[in-house]
């Protein structure tokens, strides 16, 4: 009874070992967690520019983005466990660029993750000041091809600060 729990106990180590190779293996996810750091750190430059820092919206998205990353190690047990193939769903176009064969779930989901981040990083890279506006266009160009969910441009213009209002605060 012993041997066979011991035994258990060694295949689960070896399973679990293996998911987490598999995990950290995946340029997919390694993109996604790039991007997260990315997004937070232009978001941060972005508060401390605009000298709007608001916690609640730090908490979301601090609890989005580990969300996120959670819901990739789930759907990597659930790769492992089921197998699943779902290179079918991914368009020929967007195929050409990507090295891989199989696209588990954990990496269809990464995949969708990293253009959301993408967004978000462009976004706040615009709103910092930088010279984005071009690569913008192009990201979207793309994008607008697979969802019609994408802000525009104009959402990424410089916010209009009122140096009254500034001064008023500051008093």
């Amino acid at each position: 009874m012993f041997a066979l729990y011991n035994l258990r106990r060694v295949e689960g180590k070896k399973m679990i070992e293996r998911i987490f190779m598999e995990l950290v293996a995946s340029k997919v996810i390694e993109a996604v967690v790039l991007l997260i750091v990315f997004d937070t750190i232009f978001g941060v430059i972005r508060a401390i520019k605009e000298h709007s820092f608001n916690s609640s919206v730090g908490i979301d998205g601090a609890i989005r983005k580990v969300s996120m990353l959670v819901s990739l190690v789930g759907l990597q047990i659930a790769d492992f466990i089921t197998g699943f193939n779902l290179i079918g769903f991914i368009p020929q176009e967007i195929r050409a660029y990507l090295p891989l064969e199989v696209i588990g779930l954990a990496e269809f989901f990464g995949l969708i993750y990293c253009s959301y981040e993408i967004v978000s990083v462009l976004k706040n890279m615009a709103l910092c000041g930088l010279p984005v506006k071009r690569l913008w266009e192009a990201v979207q160009k793309f994008l607008s091809k697979y969802t019609k969910e994408l802000p525009c441009m104009d959402d990424m213009d410089e916010p209009e600060v009122d140096i009254e209002e500034i001064e008023e605060t500051e008093e």
